[in-house]
């Protein structure tokens, strides 16, 4: 499969998750609303998501992959096998009593990730109970994490990329049904969460099962590899999962704010997480693989040429995202959320937040790609030294906006972190060597940007026109006005890469059917 086409496959799978996704968030905005409860089952999500974000997904991307490349490599792939069914077996045997000792001490928990919420006793023992509840998911999908590592080092992106699927199907379903029988809507998608952990995990199951890569349950035993990959995954944690320690800090900060404040940021990222999922997670799980193994051969022109066209990737299609949701944050929060318990004082709250957190959207794929360069070399200890740096400064300007600007301030905090981290990240390879940007970038660099600022203009002519479309509050005017935006904004972006020789169709083309080896 070429290079091109992996990443339009794990984009294209992605997308229809952020689809179902959307469906469920407008539904959680109707039924939920943002108010306590919400705050309390958003910050019950959280908890097992970030953890997942730095043992299983992060860390296992960051650390697995490469290692069982190499060993399929080096050693066959009877080795990398038996090096996976020790990994899992490591896995379930340190995250079990993880587990249980997390969901004792969830009461604890609770009060350093939302100490403002101490104050507010509902809100407080509504927290700690759907976060006992969710808190197993992450058992679950650490396993689904894993496989999905291995049929992604093997060349199979698809089964892993429709994984999430599930999760927003599962927790579409629990909406429905606690809306239909009167179940306590919080609870329920509590409940729903670890549900869908074993769904995922089913399908991957039987994905490994047909790609004849079956993980099998042995005694764990620290194997040379084995004992390789957990050193690595401290470090690979922290610098893979940056992005939701991050979102951590900001949900403890705003948890001292008036009610509500979680429920936009929260709201606020899922949109943001749009284009940062489908591009950033395309990026991430094709190229880590791919690197690992030029690395492993010493193909540093291969390496070079596959960096440059994943930079190329984020800009062309980042770029206009984050000009996108910057300027039509309102329209876009008032078209998908504003119905039900979501009022419209809650859409001007998201839209502001959104905003802001679009300006970071470059920023964290730049980071993906060359924290890839850093994972493909084995090294996880430069990234996480400067997600270290990152944090501090995302909590100091957190601090220091909390008080003039609110929720919004946060979500400043956490885009000018996510600008140092992929400046950092930039300057630690430069500074050792590498070259992340070939000719062809260079050539194409002026014209993208300047084709994603065209379009920016065009997006807001467009939104003037028919801003009062969207002052009647009538759903399916408001649908219309917004596919208008989006749709002539895209349009002028497209003709503008043409115009401006920022992309060419038999370039692309040709791009997409190269093998990627």
């Amino acid at each position: 499969m070429s290079f091109a086409r992996a990443l339009f496959t794990v984009s294209g799978f992605t997308m229809l998750s952020r689809m179902a996704g959307f469906v469920r968030d407008t539904l959680t905005a109707t039924f939920l609303g943002a108010g306590f409860q919400a705050d309390a089952f958003f910050v019950a999500q959280r908890l097992p998501n970030l953890f997942r974000s730095l043992f299983a997904e992060g860390a296992f991307s960051a650390a697995f992959v490469p290692l069982y490349t190499k060993e399929t490599e080096v050693n066959g792939e009877k080795a990398a096998q038996e090096f996976a069914d020790h990994a899992l077996a490591m896995l379930i045997a340190l995250l079990t009593p993880f587990t249980i000792l997390m969901i004792a001490a969830m009461p604890w928990v609770i009060r350093v990730m939302a100490p403002g919420f101490h104050d507010e006793p509902e809100k407080y023992a509504l927290a700690v109970t759907y976060s006992q509840i969710t808190f197993p998911y992450l058992l679950l999908i650490s396993i689904t994490a894993l496989q999905s590592g291995v049929l992604n080092a093997r060349g199979r992106f698809g089964p892993g990329a429709a994984a999430p699927i599930m999760l927003n199907i599962v927790l579409i379903a629990g909406l429905y049904l606690a809306h239909i029988f009167g179940w306590e809507t919080g609870r329920t998608l509590a409940i729903a969460t670890t549900i869908s952990g074993g769904v995922q995990a089913g399908w991957l199951a039987i994905s490994c099962w047909r790609a004849r890569a079956v993980l099998h349950l042995v005694r764990p035993r620290l194997s040379q590899s084995t004992r390789t990959l957990f050193r690595q995954i401290g470090p690979g944690a922290v610098g893979a999962g940056a992005a939701q320690i991050n979102l951590l800090l900001t949900t403890i900060l705003a948890s001292t704010l008036p009610t509500g404040a979680v429920s936009y940021l929260y709201y606020a990222d899922r949109l943001n997480q749009l284009p940062l999922g489908i591009l950033g997670i395309a990026v991430a799980t094709t190229l880590l693989p791919l690197l690992s193994r030029h690395e492993a051969h010493g193909d540093k022109e291969k390496v070079q040429h596959f960096v440059s066209r994943a930079i190329e990737f984020c800009l062309i299609l980042g770029l206009p995202a984050a000009v996108g949701l910057g300027i039509a944050a309102q329209p876009i929060i008032q078209t998908l959320f504003e119905h039900g318990r979501f009022t419209h004082a809650d859409t001007l709250a998201t839209a502001a937040t959104l905003s802001v957190y679009a300006l970071g959207v470059p920023a964290f794929l730049l980071s993906k790609v060359f924290a890839s360069r850093f994972f493909s070399r084995q090294d996880t200890r430069t990234p996480v030294r400067i997600a270290m740096i990152c944090m501090a400064t995302n909590v100091g300007i957190a601090l220091l906006l909390l008080g003039p600007m609110a929720h919004i301030g946060m979500a400043m905090a956490t885009t000018c972190a996510s600008w140092l981290n992929a400046a950092l990240l930039y300057l630690a390879l430069r500074k050792r060597g590498d070259t992340l940007g070939d000719a062809a970038l260079k050539r194409r660099l002026v014209p993208i940007i300047s084709s994603a600022i065209g379009m920016g203009l065009v997006a807001a002519f467009v939104l003037r026109q028919t801003a009062f479309l969207f002052e009647n509050h009538a759903f399916w005017s408001q649908i219309g006005a917004l596919t208008a935006i989006i749709g002539l904004s895209s349009v002028a972006y497209a003709v503008l890469l043409s115009l401006t020789g920022a992309v060419k169709l038999r370039d692309f083309a040709g791009l997409v059917g190269k093998q990627q080896d």
